[in-house]
């Protein structure tokens, strides 16, 4: 998929930010509260159901002349917010009219070059427009006013922020572009050896190899043609734990690594088998797993293990990973080259099963058959009954079962049905996404 068009919401404290970030979203993720400084960190979402989809970014309140050390790194994250986004949404406001700290803000603005628009918010109705909006003329930015607690002008805004965006073509390089092949994204913790990796594939130091943690800060790609497939390989920065994330630069890496992997079309999750599975690649692994991204996970620096070592290693990724058996894994070492030729072809034959496309006739009769094997359970004196299904998408693979009643359907049985689909129709490596909705066509 393509990488989505940034938006960036900044202004100084207490404006509203955070408000307007849950409802351009459509539901409350961002901290509010009266008192200002609430939000610390960035945080982000996909705002989707548009006609041009956005990622929005909800910045902490910028104190540009601040010396607190707190407020400094708020700064800091908030200009780097500027530099990466397609279109800054700068929130005042209407209420206390313009602040000295709303000129220094858009000074920064200005200076980033950045396509910008002034938010007006704590405007309640059309009639307050004229006299809370008259000072914010002076910033020379195009201009909106909104209510982001009562929804005023939310439509006007939307439309300005569709405007506002790039065209939505293809970045460079990104899926979708036939000329970079398969677009693999590395993913995992610093020093887990993805630079190492995508080197040693190549056959030569591309990239800048460090045994200090964090050398990649940005996303690299690089583009290889191996066995006469052409594959675009992403090394993204190292992904740390959040209070280990205290840089400006490198949070924004963390971002830059997040977004690499949704828009990749497989990902490797490379994991450092000398230090054994830690609490940050469980957690790198629950978000691959639940926004369904085809993934491999790379266990590298096997040469460091002995063999009873690697035996434990491999014992430990079954037992912590069960609840995602279906990923494949690769027992490597970048410094060696050993395991490392298998992987392309892995990653051709998980892509290929993500694209994966089955007939309603053929999964029918699967239905038939696993109900006549193993009815759904009873629950709550009902038992479930599956009357037919489709596959609603592939990349990856979506099933819709339509049932007498969804809520009747979880657990063990579910899992049963996904064994059985991969089972019978070889989807051994893919996520699969299953959907069931109640139907009262049949009783």
């Amino acid at each position: 998929m393509n990488q989505l068009p940034l938006v960036a919401l900044i202004g100084r404290p207490n404006v509203g930010k955070s408000t307007l970030f849950n409802r351009l979203v459509g539901r409350h993720i961002s901290i509010t509260h009266d008192l200002p400084g609430v939000t610390r960190d960035s945080i982000f979402h996909d705002v989707s159901g548009q006609e041009r989809p956005y990622t929005l970014v909800d910045t902490g309140g910028i104190v540009p002349d601040s010396g607190d050390e707190m407020e400094l790194g708020i700064f800091a994250q908030a200009r780097e917010a500027m530099a990466e986004a397609d279109l800054i949404l700068f929130v005042v406001d209407g209420r206390e009219g313009l602040h000295p700290q709303d000129e220094e803000v858009a000074r920064y603005l200005r200076q980033s070059g950045r396509e910008a628009r002034v938010v007006v918010n704590k405007v309640d109705g059309a009639e307050q427009e004229e006299s809370l909006s008259a000072d914010f003329f002076a910033l020379g930015f195009p201009m909106t006013c909104v209510s982001a607690a009562h929804g005023f002008g939310m439509g006007e805004l939307r439309e300005a922020i569709k405007a506002g965006l790039p065209p939505g073509e293809h970045p460079d390089g990104a899926a979708g572009d036939d000329s970079a092949g398969l677009r693999v994204a590395l993913l995992g913790r610093p020093n887990a050896g993805k630079s190492s990796t995508i080197n040693a594939l190549l056959g030569r130091d591309r990239l800048l190899v460090s045994a200090d943690a964090g050398t990649t800060r940005d996303c690299v790609d690089v583009r290889v043609e191996i066995g006469g497939r052409t594959y675009t390989f992403v090394d993204t920065a190292g992904v740390r734990r959040k209070s280990r994330v205290t840089e400006s630069l490198e949070y924004f890496s963390v971002v830059r690594a997040m977004r690499a992997a949704r828009r990749a079309d497989v990902v490797v999750l490379a994991m450092d088998a000398a230090a054994g599975v830690v609490g940050q690649d469980k957690r790198l692994l629950s978000f691959l797993d639940t926004e369904k991204v085809p993934f491999v996970i790379l266990l590298n620096k096997i040469d460091l293990l002995t063999r009873a070592q690697l035996a434990a290693a491999k014992k430990d990724i079954v037992r912590e990973f069960a609840f995602c058996a279906h990923v494949p894994v690769v027992f490597a070492s970048a410094a060696t080259g050993a395991g490392l030729k298998s992987l392309p072809p892995l990653l051709d034959a998980l892509w290929a099963q993500c694209a994966r496309r089955v007939s309603t006739g053929e999964l029918n009769r699967l239905v038939k058959l696993v109900m006549e094997r193993h009815q759904p359970p009873v629950v709550g004196g009902r038992r479930g009954k599956i009357y037919y299904m489709t596959q609603a998408d592939a990349k990856p693979p979506t099933f819709v079962f339509f049932v007498n009643d969804e809520k009747l359907f979880g657990g063990s049985y579910v899992r049963y049905l996904e064994n059985q689909l991969r089972k019978v129709f070889a989807l051994d490596k893919t996520p699969v996404r299953m959907v069931f909705r109640s139907s009262h066509e049949k009783k």
